[in-house]
């Protein structure tokens, strides 16, 4: 039980850490009103380099940054829980192969915002599960086709204003991440109920064959007594 509370409280620590790092950034251009729009990534510049690093960290608005954090909050720990020994590892992959990616093919735009994670940390889990083909796994690539299915959307040039690249790449992040893993990490789990049925060896007769190595082991001759208290005569 101990075992499972610090583990659970690891997988949320790290995540929300990251999740208030993003707010005290917001919350201090607010407050100094200053903007940090120009540490975003503007692709194929020395000068944008800096942005594979700082863009995500960087929020256009209050709700652009409350949109973001939901998800990390949800989709981080859960990742931290299963993927424990090598969660690290898939938080720097998908972080950094996401933006030099969009510095490489995105938009001559200021890309900034934590989305591109979000998306890598979707396929990631989605697809890990796919590739493992572990039970619990895949349960949670169906929770988080369920909860964030919808946002498969946002990979596409729909919507002015939205890095769609950063969505995209990001989610080609976490697919790759998931392939590159997928024999590291939690140990699959296999259910096989074969041999408790071969070890009782039950007659599909409905007879119980009992295994030799206990009929050898029984004396030659069986002796059985019953211990009662005799019925008294009227």
């Amino acid at each position: 039980m101990r075992n499972t509370t610090s583990k659970l409280l690891f997988s949320i620590l790290y995540p929300s850490l990251f999740v208030m790092l993003l707010w005290a950034i917001k919350l201090f251009e607010i407050f100094e009103k200053v903007s940090f729009t120009y540490y975003g990534l503007y692709p194929r510049s020395i000068s944008g380099l800096q942005g594979i690093i700082t863009a995500p960290l960087i929020h256009g608005s209050v709700d652009h940054l409350i949109a973001n954090s939901v998800p990390l909050l949800i989709l981080g720990p859960i990742i931290y829980f299963f993927y424990r020994p090598i969660a690290f590892q898939i938080f720097f992959w998908v972080y950094f192969i996401t933006g030099l990616w969009v510095w490489v093919g995105g938009r001559h735009v200021i890309h900034i915002g934590a989305s591109g994670i979000i998306y890598g940390f979707e396929t990631f889990l989605f697809f890990s599960g796919v590739f493992r083909k572990d039970p619990r796994l895949l349960s949670l690539s169906l929770f988080v086709v369920f909860i964030y299915g919808s946002t498969i959307w946002g990979i596409f040039p729909l919507q002015r204003g939205i890095s769609f690249e950063s969505h995209f790449l990001g989610a080609l992040a976490g697919l790759i991440t998931a392939y590159h893993f997928r024999k590291e990490g939690p140990p699959n789990r296999k259910y096989d109920f074969g041999d408790e049925a071969e070890n009782e060896k039950i007659d599909v007769s409905g007879n119980d064959e009992i295994p030799p190595q206990i009929i050898d082991d029984q004396p030659e001759q069986l002796v059985i007594q019953y211990n009662y208290i005799p019925k008294e005569k009227e």
